[in-house]
């Protein structure tokens, strides 16, 4: 009887089946998009360069709206303590549309408020000169939640939206809600805004326990 015949061996090539696995694995890293966390979109001022610092700008304290956030989320607000931040849009509103010391241009920026808006200028010598004159200045601590910073830095734009919409006769919704697609809508935001820019400034945070 004569001999089988020896079948080719069925074994795969372990060695190959590793290198493709490696590949894969490689090109997978490669091409697979991380998503990551956005952070509030602000445009951030651009690097100072130690030998050429900005001029120092001789700001009155009187035009400063002082907002202090510490690491347990409570409040400082003008030197005064508070637990939340109830009603902090309507001071921020007052402020700015204090009017104590107006200059000329002022002045005529005061002429083209609507009724409503002049009712509510108090002209405390103590307060901001004037709109344009005035600066809304949040300084947080590096405990800080980041939820508590967007609560107080929203209400700080809403104040300003609340002038601005109250200023072309809309809601403070409907203000928000205008883009600019038309000419119409490019008129009443730039209505709204003229004269009052939205100065909110953003202190560089304290270290924690400080």
């Amino acid at each position: 009887m004569g001999k089988k015949k020896s079948r080719p061996s069925q074994e795969v090539n372990a060695g190959s089946m590793a290198d493709i696995a490696f590949l894969l694995l490689i090109f997978f890293l490669v091409t697979t998009t991380i998503a990551s966390d956005k952070g509030i979109l602000n445009v951030l001022p651009p690097k100072l360069d130690p030998n050429n610092p900005p001029p120092e700008i001789d700001k009155n304290e009187r035009n400063i709206f002082n907002i202090l956030i510490n690491a347990n989320d409570q409040l400082l607000i003008e030197d005064e303590f508070r637990d939340n931040a109830d009603g902090l849009d309507a001071e921020i509103k007052a402020f700015v549309l204090n009017f104590g010391l107006p200059d000329e241009e002022a002045s005529a920026l005061y002429n083209t408020l609507p009724a409503s808006l002049k009712a509510q200028v108090k002209r405390d010598p103590e307060s901001s000169d004037s709109p344009g004159e005035a600066v809304v200045s949040i300084k947080t601590n590096r405990g800080t939640s980041y939820e508590k910073y967007l609560e107080i830095f929203d209400l700080a734009k809403k104040a300003y939206f609340d002038i601005y919409a109250e200023r072309v006769n809309l809601t403070t919704d409907e203000y928000r809600t205008l883009t600019g697609k038309d000419d119409a809508e490019e008129a009443l935001i730039d209505r709204g805004k003229e004269g009052i820019p939205m100065a909110i400034s953003i202190a560089e945070p304290d270290k924690i326990g400080s």
